[in-house]
């Protein structure tokens, strides 16, 4: 495989590397994804972002970790693709497929970026869980934390509210029970404090990944948590580590979220990172 084009972007700290298929297929398989991963050897990255064309949308865009595993969902990198869209000359709002959501997005005012994240699944099934249960109230008993709610946002969450975040091992506890028996996909583990009426502070260890400065869809996932809760209303600021995010969800249909995207640099990525390892 030859030179690939990348853009480096991240939004509120979560950071990307772009790959641009639209106009020549790209083919990575686990290996080369967590080479270019390597923040010592290659690029370095939360998430790299593939962007592929679309007949129902602009763009459809794929997910991989840090090692190798393909994301169903990343808001973060749904919204710095949408920057990169709007930088090409896209105005307006811009359709983007992502698995089997269509997402849309448009550029505010401000400069931020907001996306339309799709409906939240709720149903044990969708999380999915392993066993019927209320997902508001997920029988999941660890370590004296209060029990959770599970909600699905193209990728299985599981958000925990707290009183307060920094005593709690957000790290250990969310390696542990992201692999719990109760989650067949495995999940991600959202800790969440509520600081104001809408207001939360939010820290989350994404499978497959580790512990983010920020998580897009974490944010959406527990923003639908705290308003099924009540403990917000229909739109929240949520606080993470590398930044804040605006999000919206009137207690049905689509979530959005609203944030800042930056491109970093550009590179290329060369045909000795891409090369088989053997």
């Amino acid at each position: 495989m030859g030179p690939i084009p990348f853009v480096k972007m991240h939004g509120c700290g979560n950071d990307f590397v772009v790959l641009d298929g639209r106009r020549t297929p790209v083919a990575l398989d686990q290996s080369a994804v967590r080479r270019i991963g390597d923040r010592h050897r290659g690029v370095g990255f939360d998430q790299l972002v593939l962007i592929e064309p679309a007949s129902d949308a602009g763009v459809a865009l794929r997910f991989f970790n840090t090692d190798g595993s393909e994301s169903g969902a990343c808001g973060n990198g749904t919204r710095c693709v949408a920057h990169l869209l709007f930088d090409e000359g896209v105005s307006g709002i811009v359709g983007i497929r992502v698995g089997e959501r269509r997402l849309t997005a448009e550029r505010r005012a401000d400069g931020r970026v907001a996306v339309a994240m799709g409906a939240p699944e709720l149903h044990w099934r969708r999380i999915p869980l392993a066993e019927p249960c209320d997902t508001l109230e997920v029988p999941l008993d660890a370590g004296g934390l209060p029990r959770p709610v599970a909600v699905n946002m193209g990728n299985p969450h599981v958000v925990f509210f707290v009183a307060d975040l920094a005593a709690i091992d957000v790290a250990g506890l969310g390696a542990r029970l992201g692999h719990h028996p109760m989650f067949p996909e495995r999940a991600n583990i959202g800790f969440a404090q509520l600081l104001e009426p809408d207001v939360l502070r939010l820290r989350v260890f994404e499978r497959g990944a580790g512990l983010m400065l920020a998580c897009g869809s974490g944010a959406c996932a527990a923003m639908v948590a705290a308003r099924r809760r009540g403990l917000v209303g229909d739109r929240a600021r949520l606080v993470l580590d590398g930044g804040e995010l605006e999000i919206a969800w009137p207690g049905e249909g689509a979530v959005t979220m609203t944030g800042p995207a930056a491109k970093v640099f550009t590179g290329v990525l060369g045909p000795e990172l891409l090369a088989d390892a053997g």
